[in-house]
Protein backbone atom coordinates (compact mmCIF):
# COMPACT_ATOMS: atom_id res chain seq x y z
CA UNK A 1 0.00 0.00 0.00
CA UNK A 2 1.03 3.70 -0.45
CA UNK A 3 2.51 5.09 2.60
CA UNK A 4 2.99 8.84 1.10
CA UNK A 5 1.32 11.33 -1.22
CA UNK A 6 2.01 14.74 -1.60
CA UNK A 7 -1.01 16.21 -0.64
CA UNK A 8 -0.86 14.00 2.83
CA UNK A 9 2.71 15.71 3.25
CA UNK A 10 1.89 19.06 2.41
CA UNK A 11 -1.31 19.10 4.61
CA UNK A 12 1.01 17.99 7.38
CA UNK A 13 3.68 20.86 6.25
CA UNK A 14 1.08 23.66 6.65
CA UNK A 15 0.21 22.25 9.69
CA UNK A 16 3.68 22.96 11.58
CA UNK A 17 4.57 26.04 10.07
CA UNK A 18 4.27 27.32 12.92
CA UNK A 19 7.33 24.46 14.17
CA UNK A 20 9.44 25.92 11.36
CA UNK A 21 8.88 29.62 12.42
CA UNK A 22 10.30 28.87 16.33
CA UNK A 23 12.81 26.79 14.48
CA UNK A 24 13.97 30.13 12.62
CA UNK A 25 13.94 31.89 15.82
CA UNK A 26 16.12 29.67 16.95
CA UNK A 27 19.33 29.28 14.45
CA UNK A 28 18.86 33.34 14.53
CA UNK A 29 20.02 33.32 17.71
CA UNK A 30 22.31 30.18 17.85
CA UNK A 31 25.56 30.42 16.43
CA UNK A 32 26.90 28.23 14.32
CA UNK A 33 30.14 26.44 14.54
CA UNK A 34 32.75 27.14 11.93
CA UNK A 35 33.53 22.59 11.28
CA UNK A 36 30.65 20.75 12.54
CA UNK A 37 28.91 18.69 10.06
CA UNK A 38 25.58 17.06 10.31
CA UNK A 39 24.47 14.16 7.21
CA UNK A 40 21.00 12.78 6.49
CA UNK A 41 19.41 10.13 4.29
CA UNK A 42 15.96 9.49 3.33
CA UNK A 43 17.05 6.36 2.17
CA UNK A 44 18.68 4.94 5.62
CA UNK A 45 22.53 4.67 5.75
CA UNK A 46 23.27 4.76 2.21
CA UNK A 47 23.03 6.74 -0.69
CA UNK A 48 25.63 9.52 -1.52
CA UNK A 49 25.36 11.02 1.72
CA UNK A 50 27.55 7.84 2.93
CA UNK A 51 30.04 8.23 -0.20
CA UNK A 52 30.79 12.02 1.23
CA UNK A 53 30.64 10.62 4.62
CA UNK A 54 33.70 8.22 4.34
CA UNK A 55 35.67 11.28 2.80
CA UNK A 56 34.75 13.55 5.11
CA UNK A 57 35.29 11.19 8.08
CA UNK A 58 38.89 10.20 6.85
CA UNK A 59 39.31 13.97 6.49
CA UNK A 60 38.72 13.87 9.84
CA UNK A 61 35.65 16.52 9.86
CA UNK A 62 33.29 16.51 12.97
CA UNK A 63 30.18 15.13 12.06
CA UNK A 64 27.08 12.99 13.58
CA UNK A 65 24.48 11.06 11.41
CA UNK A 66 20.86 12.10 12.18
CA UNK A 67 18.81 8.69 12.36
CA UNK A 68 14.83 8.24 12.20
CA UNK A 69 14.77 4.51 13.46
CA UNK A 70 16.49 1.26 15.22
CA UNK A 71 17.52 -0.13 11.85
CA UNK A 72 19.18 3.17 10.57
CA UNK A 73 21.01 3.42 14.08
CA UNK A 74 22.31 -0.44 13.93
CA UNK A 75 23.40 -0.11 10.11
CA UNK A 76 25.18 3.06 11.39
CA UNK A 77 26.35 1.62 14.72
CA UNK A 78 28.21 -1.02 11.72
CA UNK A 79 30.22 1.13 9.91
CA UNK A 80 31.39 3.20 13.28
CA UNK A 81 29.12 5.99 12.59
CA UNK A 82 28.09 8.02 15.69
CA UNK A 83 24.32 8.96 15.60
CA UNK A 84 21.44 11.08 16.74
CA UNK A 85 18.28 10.88 17.14
CA UNK A 86 16.97 13.70 14.44
CA UNK A 87 13.78 14.64 15.97
CA UNK A 88 15.23 14.80 19.39
CA UNK A 89 16.51 17.97 21.22
CA UNK A 90 19.80 17.03 20.62
CA UNK A 91 19.23 16.48 16.70
CA UNK A 92 17.43 20.16 17.06
CA UNK A 93 20.54 21.21 18.79
CA UNK A 94 23.25 19.72 16.65
CA UNK A 95 21.38 20.55 12.95
CA UNK A 96 21.34 24.25 14.58
CA UNK A 97 24.94 24.53 15.71
CA UNK A 98 26.23 22.32 12.27
CA UNK A 99 28.17 24.69 9.73
CA UNK A 100 27.91 21.93 7.06
CA UNK A 101 24.06 20.03 6.48
CA UNK A 102 23.95 17.06 4.05
CA UNK A 103 20.92 15.34 2.85
CA UNK A 104 19.96 13.56 -0.11
CA UNK A 105 16.25 13.93 -0.16
CA UNK A 106 14.69 16.75 1.64
CA UNK A 107 15.55 18.93 4.87
CA UNK A 108 13.59 16.20 6.78
CA UNK A 109 16.49 14.24 6.19
CA UNK A 110 18.24 16.23 9.48
CA UNK A 111 15.79 18.22 11.79
CA UNK A 112 14.12 20.34 9.00
CA UNK A 113 13.28 23.25 11.83
CA UNK A 114 17.15 24.12 12.53
CA UNK A 115 18.54 24.19 8.89
CA UNK A 116 18.68 27.81 7.98
CA UNK A 117 21.36 29.32 7.95
CA UNK A 118 23.38 26.01 7.31
CA UNK A 119 25.16 25.81 4.30
CA UNK A 120 23.26 23.16 2.90
CA UNK A 121 24.81 20.04 0.33
CA UNK A 122 21.50 18.66 -1.01
CA UNK A 123 22.96 15.63 -2.93
CA UNK A 124 19.53 14.39 -4.25
CA UNK A 125 18.73 10.57 -4.51
CA UNK A 126 19.15 10.15 -8.64
CA UNK A 127 18.95 11.85 -11.70
CA UNK A 128 15.28 12.63 -13.28
CA UNK A 129 13.21 11.33 -15.77
CA UNK A 130 9.68 12.36 -14.26
CA UNK A 131 9.49 16.09 -13.30
CA UNK A 132 10.71 17.17 -9.89
CA UNK A 133 10.20 19.43 -7.12
CA UNK A 134 8.81 23.22 -8.92
CA UNK A 135 9.01 21.65 -12.29
CA UNK A 136 5.97 18.86 -11.11
CA UNK A 137 2.66 19.83 -10.73
CA UNK A 138 2.02 17.50 -7.73
CA UNK A 139 4.81 18.98 -5.25
CA UNK A 140 2.19 21.70 -4.60
CA UNK A 141 -0.77 19.43 -4.75
CA UNK A 142 -3.42 19.78 -1.78
CA UNK A 143 -5.61 17.20 -0.25
CA UNK A 144 -8.62 16.64 -2.62
CA UNK A 145 -10.94 17.93 -0.68
CA UNK A 146 -9.36 21.97 -0.75
CA UNK A 147 -7.86 21.84 -3.72
CA UNK A 148 -11.22 22.19 -5.25
CA UNK A 149 -12.15 25.40 -3.19
CA UNK A 150 -10.68 28.60 -3.78
CA UNK A 151 -8.75 28.00 -0.47
CA UNK A 152 -6.74 25.56 -2.84
CA UNK A 153 -5.49 27.93 -4.53
CA UNK A 154 -4.06 29.77 -2.06
CA UNK A 155 -2.70 26.84 -0.31
CA UNK A 156 -0.78 26.02 -3.04
CA UNK A 157 0.92 29.64 -3.44
CA UNK A 158 1.70 29.43 0.29
CA UNK A 159 3.04 26.09 -0.57
CA UNK A 160 5.13 27.28 -3.69
CA UNK A 161 6.21 30.64 -1.64
CA UNK A 162 7.63 27.72 1.07
CA UNK A 163 9.37 25.41 -1.35
CA UNK A 164 11.08 27.87 -3.06
CA UNK A 165 12.31 29.64 0.69
CA UNK A 166 13.56 26.08 1.64
CA UNK A 167 15.17 25.94 -2.13
CA UNK A 168 16.95 28.90 -1.65
CA UNK A 169 19.18 27.37 1.40
CA UNK A 170 20.54 24.98 -0.50
CA UNK A 171 24.42 25.68 -1.54
CA UNK A 172 25.30 23.22 -3.16
CA UNK A 173 23.13 20.44 -5.33
CA UNK A 174 25.82 18.54 -7.14
CA UNK A 175 24.84 17.64 -10.84
CA UNK A 176 25.73 14.41 -13.05
CA UNK A 177 26.22 16.49 -16.46
CA UNK A 178 25.41 19.58 -17.97
CA UNK A 179 22.35 18.12 -19.36
CA UNK A 180 20.83 17.33 -15.62
CA UNK A 181 22.13 20.79 -14.20
CA UNK A 182 19.17 22.40 -16.08
CA UNK A 183 16.85 20.23 -14.66
CA UNK A 184 17.80 20.89 -11.16
CA UNK A 185 17.98 24.33 -11.69
CA UNK A 186 14.44 24.37 -12.83
CA UNK A 187 13.16 21.91 -10.04
CA UNK A 188 14.86 23.80 -7.40
CA UNK A 189 14.67 27.40 -8.76
CA UNK A 190 18.62 27.70 -8.54
CA UNK A 191 22.02 29.81 -10.25
CA UNK A 192 24.33 27.97 -11.95
CA UNK A 193 27.00 28.55 -8.99
CA UNK A 194 24.97 26.10 -6.86
CA UNK A 195 24.73 23.34 -9.35
CA UNK A 196 28.14 22.50 -10.08
CA UNK A 197 28.70 19.56 -12.08
CA UNK A 198 30.61 17.45 -10.86
CA UNK A 199 28.99 14.06 -10.71
CA UNK A 200 26.96 12.14 -8.19
CA UNK A 201 29.01 10.78 -5.24
CA UNK A 202 25.87 8.05 -4.98
CA UNK A 203 27.28 6.64 -8.69
CA UNK A 204 31.04 6.27 -7.63
CA UNK A 205 30.47 2.76 -6.60
CA UNK A 206 30.03 2.14 -10.01
CA UNK A 207 33.38 2.94 -11.36
CA UNK A 208 35.29 1.57 -8.25
CA UNK A 209 37.39 -1.61 -8.89
CA UNK A 210 37.14 -4.06 -12.04
CA UNK A 211 33.22 -4.57 -13.27
CA UNK A 212 34.32 -8.91 -12.43
CA UNK A 213 34.48 -7.08 -8.96
CA UNK A 214 31.61 -5.32 -8.36
CA UNK A 215 29.83 -7.85 -10.33
CA UNK A 216 30.87 -10.69 -7.09
CA UNK A 217 30.65 -8.03 -4.59
CA UNK A 218 26.86 -7.19 -5.53
CA UNK A 219 26.11 -10.56 -6.19
CA UNK A 220 27.09 -11.22 -2.34
CA UNK A 221 24.79 -8.47 -0.91
CA UNK A 222 21.80 -9.95 -2.92
CA UNK A 223 22.47 -13.32 -1.19
CA UNK A 224 22.98 -12.00 1.77
CA UNK A 225 19.83 -9.93 1.76
CA UNK A 226 17.24 -12.67 -0.28
CA UNK A 227 19.11 -15.77 -0.11
CA UNK A 228 21.08 -17.92 -2.17
CA UNK A 229 21.19 -17.83 -5.73
CA UNK A 230 22.83 -19.96 -8.04
CA UNK A 231 26.13 -18.39 -9.99
CA UNK A 232 24.98 -19.70 -13.61
CA UNK A 233 21.15 -18.30 -12.71
CA UNK A 234 20.39 -14.65 -14.30
CA UNK A 235 18.86 -11.85 -11.97
CA UNK A 236 16.34 -9.36 -13.14
CA UNK A 237 15.89 -6.55 -11.36
CA UNK A 238 11.90 -4.96 -11.21
CA UNK A 239 11.83 -1.58 -10.16
CA UNK A 240 8.03 0.17 -10.35
CA UNK A 241 8.39 3.90 -9.37
CA UNK A 242 6.54 5.63 -6.95
CA UNK A 243 2.59 6.50 -7.70
CA UNK A 244 2.24 9.58 -5.76
CA UNK A 245 0.07 7.96 -3.49
CA UNK A 246 -1.92 6.05 -6.55
CA UNK A 247 -1.87 2.49 -6.69
CA UNK A 248 0.73 0.65 -8.99
CA UNK A 249 -1.16 -0.31 -12.52
CA UNK A 250 1.68 -2.39 -13.00
CA UNK A 251 1.28 -4.90 -10.60
CA UNK A 252 1.08 -8.18 -12.61
CA UNK A 253 -2.57 -10.18 -12.59
CA UNK A 254 -2.36 -13.97 -11.92
CA UNK A 255 -1.83 -15.00 -15.20
CA UNK A 256 0.44 -12.66 -15.02
CA UNK A 257 2.26 -13.76 -12.64
CA UNK A 258 2.16 -17.64 -13.89
CA UNK A 259 3.77 -16.24 -17.90
CA UNK A 260 6.42 -14.13 -15.67
CA UNK A 261 7.32 -17.11 -13.50
CA UNK A 262 7.38 -19.85 -16.25
CA UNK A 263 9.74 -17.57 -18.35
CA UNK A 264 11.87 -17.13 -15.17
CA UNK A 265 12.26 -21.15 -14.54
CA UNK A 266 12.77 -21.76 -19.16
CA UNK A 267 15.63 -19.40 -18.66
CA UNK A 268 16.85 -19.84 -14.95
CA UNK A 269 16.14 -16.29 -13.55
CA UNK A 270 15.47 -14.83 -10.28
CA UNK A 271 12.94 -12.05 -10.30
CA UNK A 272 14.21 -9.28 -7.74
CA UNK A 273 11.53 -7.03 -6.87
CA UNK A 274 12.64 -3.25 -5.61
CA UNK A 275 9.20 -1.63 -5.09
CA UNK A 276 9.42 2.11 -3.91
CA UNK A 277 9.93 2.58 -0.48
CA UNK A 278 7.26 5.30 -0.26
CA UNK A 279 4.68 2.75 -2.01
CA UNK A 280 5.59 -0.66 -2.71
CA UNK A 281 2.91 -2.50 -4.24
CA UNK A 282 1.54 -5.86 -3.78
CA UNK A 283 4.11 -7.86 -6.06
CA UNK A 284 3.38 -10.85 -4.50
CA UNK A 285 2.81 -14.03 -6.97
CA UNK A 286 -0.22 -16.54 -6.15
CA UNK A 287 1.97 -19.58 -6.28
CA UNK A 288 4.60 -20.50 -3.89
CA UNK A 289 8.08 -19.91 -5.55
CA UNK A 290 11.94 -18.83 -4.87
CA UNK A 291 11.92 -17.24 -8.46
CA UNK A 292 10.69 -14.35 -7.08
CA UNK A 293 12.24 -12.53 -4.26
CA UNK A 294 11.34 -9.17 -2.58
CA UNK A 295 14.42 -6.52 -2.22
CA UNK A 296 12.63 -3.52 -0.90
CA UNK A 297 14.53 -0.86 1.55
CA UNK A 298 13.81 -3.07 3.99
CA UNK A 299 16.67 -5.48 2.89
CA UNK A 300 18.87 -3.27 0.96
CA UNK A 301 18.69 0.28 2.38
CA UNK A 302 20.66 1.24 -1.21
CA UNK A 303 20.42 -0.66 -4.42
CA UNK A 304 23.20 0.84 -6.36
CA UNK A 305 25.90 -0.83 -5.13
CA UNK A 306 24.17 -4.07 -6.02
CA UNK A 307 23.00 -3.50 -9.43
CA UNK A 308 26.44 -5.28 -11.34
CA UNK A 309 24.91 -8.35 -10.02
CA UNK A 310 21.08 -8.02 -12.25
CA UNK A 311 21.75 -9.14 -15.91
CA UNK A 312 18.53 -6.66 -16.88
CA UNK A 313 16.76 -4.33 -15.56
CA UNK A 314 13.10 -3.98 -16.20
CA UNK A 315 11.61 -0.17 -15.15
CA UNK A 316 9.13 2.47 -15.84
CA UNK A 317 10.44 5.79 -14.79
CA UNK A 318 12.95 5.23 -12.08
CA UNK A 319 15.76 6.70 -11.92
CA UNK A 320 17.68 3.40 -11.63
CA UNK A 321 17.61 3.59 -15.67
CA UNK A 322 20.47 6.49 -15.41
CA UNK A 323 22.23 4.37 -12.66
CA UNK A 324 22.49 1.24 -14.35
CA UNK A 325 23.48 2.40 -17.75
CA UNK A 326 26.72 2.73 -16.01
CA UNK A 327 27.01 -0.61 -15.45
CA UNK A 328 25.53 -1.16 -18.33
CA UNK A 329 22.25 -3.18 -17.77
CA UNK A 330 19.89 -4.42 -20.63
CA UNK A 331 16.37 -2.77 -19.83
CA UNK A 332 13.11 -3.38 -20.77
CA UNK A 333 10.86 -0.74 -20.36
CA UNK A 334 7.17 -1.76 -19.24
CA UNK A 335 4.76 1.80 -18.74
CA UNK A 336 1.11 0.99 -18.78
CA UNK A 337 0.17 4.04 -17.53
CA UNK A 338 2.57 6.18 -19.31
CA UNK A 339 0.50 9.04 -20.87
CA UNK A 340 -1.83 9.57 -17.56
CA UNK A 341 1.51 9.71 -15.57
CA UNK A 342 3.11 12.26 -18.40
CA UNK A 343 -0.19 14.84 -17.59
CA UNK A 344 -0.06 14.14 -13.69
CA UNK A 345 3.90 14.30 -13.05
CA UNK A 346 4.80 15.20 -16.81
CA UNK A 347 8.27 14.26 -18.08
CA UNK A 348 11.85 16.08 -18.78
CA UNK A 349 11.82 15.90 -22.81
CA UNK A 350 10.25 12.87 -24.27
CA UNK A 351 9.83 9.41 -22.49
CA UNK A 352 10.93 8.00 -25.80
CA UNK A 353 14.03 9.97 -25.78
CA UNK A 354 14.47 7.70 -22.66
CA UNK A 355 13.04 4.19 -23.36
CA UNK A 356 13.01 4.54 -27.50
CA UNK A 357 9.49 3.79 -29.30
CA UNK A 358 9.25 0.21 -27.76
CA UNK A 359 8.30 0.21 -24.34
CA UNK A 360 6.07 -1.98 -23.28
CA UNK A 361 2.46 -1.06 -22.08
CA UNK A 362 1.96 -4.22 -20.44
CA UNK A 363 3.38 -7.73 -18.88
CA UNK A 364 2.49 -9.62 -21.80
CA UNK A 365 4.92 -7.30 -24.54
CA UNK A 366 7.09 -6.55 -21.65
CA UNK A 367 7.46 -10.63 -21.11
CA UNK A 368 8.49 -10.95 -25.03
CA UNK A 369 11.14 -8.68 -24.70
CA UNK A 370 12.21 -9.43 -21.79
CA UNK A 371 12.35 -13.29 -23.04
CA UNK A 372 14.86 -11.90 -26.26
CA UNK A 373 17.45 -10.32 -23.85
CA UNK A 374 17.38 -13.40 -22.19
CA UNK A 375 17.64 -15.82 -24.97
CA UNK A 376 19.73 -13.95 -27.57
CA UNK A 377 23.11 -12.19 -26.38
CA UNK A 378 23.09 -10.03 -29.94
CA UNK A 379 19.31 -8.39 -28.16
CA UNK A 380 21.40 -8.13 -24.16
CA UNK A 381 24.34 -6.59 -26.24
CA UNK A 382 22.05 -4.31 -28.35
CA UNK A 383 20.50 -2.58 -24.91
CA UNK A 384 23.36 -2.95 -23.46
CA UNK A 385 24.91 -0.26 -26.08
CA UNK A 386 21.25 1.91 -25.38
CA UNK A 387 22.21 1.56 -21.93
CA UNK A 388 26.20 3.09 -22.67
CA UNK A 389 24.73 5.57 -25.13
CA UNK A 390 22.12 7.09 -22.39
CA UNK A 391 24.80 7.17 -20.05
CA UNK A 392 27.02 9.43 -21.86
CA UNK A 393 24.28 12.04 -22.46
CA UNK A 394 23.97 12.10 -19.07
CA UNK A 395 27.14 11.50 -17.36
CA UNK A 396 29.57 13.64 -17.12
CA UNK A 397 32.49 11.45 -14.84
CA UNK A 398 32.86 7.93 -15.21
CA UNK A 399 36.31 8.00 -12.65
CA UNK A 400 34.79 6.83 -9.64
CA UNK A 401 36.16 10.27 -8.35
CA UNK A 402 32.59 12.20 -8.01
CA UNK A 403 32.28 12.38 -4.23
CA UNK A 404 35.80 13.93 -3.78
CA UNK A 405 34.87 16.97 -6.00
CA UNK A 406 31.58 17.38 -4.71
CA UNK A 407 34.00 17.65 -1.00
CA UNK A 408 36.06 20.03 -2.43
CA UNK A 409 32.99 22.32 -3.78
CA UNK A 410 31.92 21.73 -0.17
CA UNK A 411 34.97 23.34 1.29
CA UNK A 412 35.86 26.00 -0.59
CA UNK A 413 32.41 27.35 -0.60
CA UNK A 414 31.74 26.52 3.27
CA UNK A 415 34.96 28.23 4.20
CA UNK A 416 33.74 31.26 2.32
CA UNK A 417 30.41 31.38 3.75
CA UNK A 418 32.13 31.26 7.31
CA UNK A 419 34.36 33.90 6.31
CA UNK A 420 31.78 36.21 5.21
CA UNK A 421 30.00 35.51 8.64
CA UNK A 422 32.65 35.99 10.42
CA UNK A 423 33.59 34.43 14.10
CA UNK A 424 31.07 32.96 15.71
Amino acid sequence: MASFSFGAGNARKLATIPLYAAGRMLTLVVPRSRDEWVFGCGGGIGDGALALWDVAAADGRRAVWLVASDREETDAAARGIPTLRKSSLRGLWRTARARVVVVTHGFGDVNRYAVSGAFVVQLWHGIPLKRIGLDSPETLRVPGAVARLRLGRVLRRLLGAMYRGAARRIRILPAASHAVRGRLESAFALPDECVPVTGEPRVDVLSHGTADERRASARRAIADAVGPIDDASRIVLYAPTWRDGAADPAVPSTDEWRALVALLEQHDAVLLVRSHPLGAGEYRPPQGTDRVRMLGSERVADVTPVLPGADVLVTDYSSLVFDSALVPLPVVFLAPDVEEYGRRRGFYGRYADVAGDDWAPDWTAALTQLDAVLARDEEAERRRGRAQALSARVHAFRDGANTERVYRAILAGSHEDAAERGPR
